[in-house]
């Protein structure tokens, strides 16, 4: 389970670098690529959140 929580905080990380470096050097796709990896790590963040709550 904290495998999975460290892998969303990963992603997280992954895409707030490449939304930043995107950004800085003007490329779009780069920045939108980023965005994307940040909303994936942020819904698997959420998923693991809500199994927690069922667990206890």
């Amino acid at each position: 389970m904290a495998k999975k929580k460290s892998r969303a905080k990963m992603e997280q990380a992954k895409g707030k670098a490449k939304e930043a470096t995107g950004r800085a050097v003007g490329n779009e796709t780069l920045e939108a690529e980023g965005r994307t990896e940040q909303a994936k790590g942020d819904a698997r963040q959420a998923k693991e959140k809500t199994k927690d709550v069922f667990r206890h």
